[in-house]
């Protein structure tokens, strides 16, 4: 007899319990010499301190915290300014030096300057040559003893004004104690006569010193209207650009203006007839050397009032 077909048989459910993880090997461990602490296995959760409590972390920030972010913040802010300060401290007293310092050099050069360590003790005069040296120095005695910066220059200007031969001068004051007083002498360009004598008088007309008798080696100097004029004045400036050749034979000049002055020569007796006082630097040097070609004599004239074409006679 043939058994009958066993019936088909329902699927078994799921279970609902968790499958089993799959065994997996232990971590074989290998101590390295001397190491006493056991090594955890590879993915085990870090391990606790028993004793520690477990803290949690919620993400919340406490009171705590921001006190210590505060107090970080502090420090380093006092940390930068006191760095800070102390630069500026460094350079501040640097500075403070530095002015101390000038401070005392000023403060003491002045102190010495006006101290009787720098006081006149001599007086030089240099560039006299007709002024009476001891004279001068006699004039000016009362500087004696001032410092050097103190000295009158008014009383010396004062005293200076007695020496009419004395056109321009200044002072040096040369550390420690001596005053040096440079002066230029005015120069004479000739004398004129007066009722008081003959005067010797510079191109400015400044009377210089009066003899009764004429001195030697100075022109007589004849001029209309007298030692004010502008005649004057080119007779002066012509004067004053002669050659020492010519200068010294020189013994009368002559002007009625400023554009005919005219000079003599005593010693040939011959004449300059000079014109006015431009371009006289030009009129000598072609005159010195005319006069060199054609010696002066008597009667001889030498007209140079246009230097381009001197006309002798």
């Amino acid at each position: 007899m043939q058994r009958p077909t066993p019936l088909p048989t329902a699927p078994a459910a799921p279970s609902r319990e968790p499958a089993a993880a799959p065994a997996t090997e232990e971590p074989r461990v290998v101590p390295f010499p001397g190491a006493d602490a056991a090594v955890e296995p590879v993915g085990a959760p870090p391990a606790r301190d028993a004793e520690a409590p477990a803290v949690e972390d919620d993400g919340r920030i406490s009171l705590r915290d921001v006190w210590r972010a505060s107090r970080a913040r502090r420090k380093a802010l006092h940390a930068e300014m006191r760095r800070f300060t102390a630069r500026a401290r460094r350079r501040r007293r640097i500075w403070l030096g530095v002015a101390a310092a000038l401070v005392l050099l000023v403060v003491g050069t002045f102190a010495a300057a006006y101290s009787p360590l720098l006081a006149v003790e001599r007086i030089t005069v240099v560039g006299a040559q007709k002024v009476d040296v001891d004279a001068v120095q006699k004039a000016l005695e009362d500087q004696i003893g001032r410092p050097l910066p103190l000295v009158d220059e008014s009383a010396v200007k004062e005293a200076l004004v007695a020496f009419p031969l004395i056109e321009t001068y200044s002072l040096e004051a040369r550390p420690p104690h001596e005053l040096v007083l440079d002066i230029v002498e005015r120069t004479p360009v000739g004398v004129v006569s007066s009722e008081a004598g003959y005067t010797v008088v510079d191109a400015a007309g400044v009377a210089l010193s009066t003899t009764a008798r004429k001195p030697s080696g100075q022109p007589l100097i004849t001029v209309e209207g007298g030692t004010g004029t502008p005649a004057f004045e080119a007779v002066g400036l012509v004067v004053r650009s002669l050659p020492a050749s010519i200068r010294g034979a020189l013994t009368a000049v002559t002007a009625s203006t400023p554009d005919d002055v005219t000079l003599i020569l005593g010693d040939s007796g011959a004449t300059i007839v000079w014109g006015s006082a431009e371009e006289s630097g030009m009129k000598a040097l072609v005159l010195e050397t005319t006069m060199k070609q054609k010696p002066p004599r008597s009667g001889r004239v030498y007209d140079v009032s246009s230097p381009e074409a001197i006309v002798v006679r």
